[in-house]
């Protein structure tokens, strides 16, 4: 009965008539998500008849009335394949300011029908496969650039680059051929960073470095939805971006990570917005090339290096070495360099593993990202080292038990999932130096065996990669406690079925090998 109310009106009514039916209309299914299979037909007829009205010269407050119908209507995706023409979508092109045209976002009033057009939008090409490729046909990612280009500096309109942004990001996601065209033709990651940049209010205070207001206000819930909007674009935008070929791109690529770091260090407005907002930073890290990451850290300004020498020279005088590291480690500084966007990835890891659950999704990212950061920069790798795997000094509880970063990762090097189990041993791997002798100490050898047979290495030996050599950081409680490992070896099965140390068991499979390929 709504719908054939609705189009009646639509078909015959004026438009005061036609925005108040309307308006009942959206406010009785504003929640509607699943629609009755009998009324599809009216619901059809209903879409057309709104697109036959928006071309009229009628109000705004119409306008807006027909497109919050046409937006609810449009989550159903039987009906959209008739409405789905070149002229509707132009006809929404034309409300959303998407058209060629030179119009600057000047009238207010407009807005609205802006954003509801952007919404449609939205809905209509994720739920039409017509709509996605008409998107092609009318060049949509180049308007759509175009229109941000009009708002980005604008304070006041972020609902507008909301919905530009997702509609973006929906078009980057459903076409490979539009990443590239956002990527190279439209120049989309400088244009997404600067809205990042706008969106977070940054100000540059080196060609890589932005002032950070540490008690500053949170993001408000509309500029965190925004900055949300485009990390999500640009993680499409960057997603095969894992060489850097220019000097153009390097530059580009570490502005943009400077960015992230600036991103990583601020809040949203709810604790969940925060790690909403940390969370798609990290995709976004993910994606750039590791040479360009050293911007996550900094040397510290000459105020941070003041107040550092302050406060470790007002200790008392009887503060241990220990208790002097702790507070060292606590100010989230190494080396002279600034390490509160690493310290904030591992605070977010650790509530990602505390989490239980989705570690696959939720986990993994940043996992690897610490890897690789660890991997490729020394200070990053010291001080995730001093952090995750501090000198040992219990040695009586197995690696596994107990609530510190090192046991939970310890516990996940057994998980049941493969690709986690993988990059936690992985991580802790790379942070040992990629030394066998030095990630048993702190793992154990049956949680590290996994890792050990993959690589090749179960009796012994270092990965590929050439790390710098450090001091001896072994505790006196485990210099007194290494002789007893010898009671625990990795044992093998000699070829007449006993029990032998591996080492020994695996050259007599040697030995049997030479001799069994001299016999014809």
């Amino acid at each position: 009965m709504d719908e054939e109310r609705a189009l009646y009106i639509v078909r015959a009514g004026e438009a005061g008539a036609i925005e108040r039916v309307l308006r009942d209309y959206s406010d009785k299914h504003r929640a509607t998500f699943k629609f009755e299979s009998t009324d599809e037909d009216k619901r059809k007829r209903l879409c057309e008849g709104i697109f036959k009205v928006l071309v009229k010269d009628i109000p705004t407050t119409c306008q807006v009335s027909c497109l919050e119908v046409l937006r609810i209507l449009s989550r159903d995706k039987k009906i959209l394949v008739p409405v789905t023409t070149k002229e509707n979508m132009q006809i929404l092109l034309r409300l959303a300011k998407l058209n060629d045209s030179d119009d600057t976002l000047e009238k207010v009033s407009e807005f609205p029908v802006i954003v509801e057009s952007l919404k449609c939008l939205c809905n209509i090409v994720f739920n039409s496969q017509m709509a996605q490729q008409l998107s092609l046909e009318l060049n949509l990612a180049a308007k759509l650039c175009n229109l941000l280009r009009k708002c980005k500096d604008r304070k006041f309109i972020n609902d507008i680059k909301c919905f530009d942004l997702r509609l973006l990001f929906l078009l980057s996601l459903l076409h490979t051929d539009i990443r590239s065209q956002l990527r190279y033709e439209l120049q989309g990651l400088p244009l997404l960073t600067q809205i990042l940049e706008s969106a977070f209010s940054i100000k540059w205070t080196d060609e890589y470095e932005s002032a950070i207001e540490h008690n500053g206000p949170p993001l408000s819930p509309q500029e965190t939805d925004c900055a949300i909007e485009a990390l999500k674009a640009l993680f499409n935008v960057t997603v095969d971006s894992w060489k850097v070929h220019k000097e153009s791109d390097s530059h580009q690529f570490r502005v943009m990570a400077a960015v992230l770091r600036h991103c990583l260090l601020i809040v949203g407005p709810t604790e969940d917005k925060t790690e909403e907002l940390h969370s798609n930073a990290v995709n976004l890290l993910s994606n750039v090339p590791v040479s360009c990451l050293d911007v996550l850290i900094c040397p510290l300004t000459h105020e941070e290096t003041a107040q550092e020498a302050t406060t470790l020279d007002e200790l008392p005088s009887d503060t241990t070495a220990e208790q002097e590291t702790v507070l060292k480690n606590n100010a989230m500084v190494y080396n002279g360099m600034n390490m509160e966007a690493i310290n904030v990835l591992l605070s977010f890891m650790e509530k990602r593993i505390d989490k239980g659950s989705s570690y696959r999704e939720g986990l993994t990212p940043v996992l690897s990202l610490l890897t690789e950061c660890s991997r490729a920069h020394r200070n990053i790798r010291k001080y995730l080292k001093d952090q995750v795997l501090p000198p040992l000094r219990d040695v009586t509880n197995r690696p596994e038990v107990g609530s510190t970063m090192r046991n939970k990762l310890v516990r996940l090097m057994t998980h049941v999932d493969l690709g986690v189990k993988q990059i936690a041993a992985e991580f802790l791997f790379v942070l040992c130096k990629e030394r066998v002798d030095s990630l048993l100490k702190y793992t154990g050898y049956g949680n590290a065996a996994g890792l050990l047979a993959a690589r090749g290495l179960l009796t012994g030996g270092r990965g590929d990669n050439w790390y710098s050599e450090d001091e001896d950081t072994d505790t006196e409680e485990y210099k007194n406690a290494k002789p007893k490992e010898e009671l625990l070896k990795p044992m093998g099965l000699k070829p007449d079925g006993t029990i032998t140390p591996l080492e020994e068991a695996l050259n007599q499979y040697s030995v049997i090998e030479e001799t069994s390929s001299d016999t014809d």
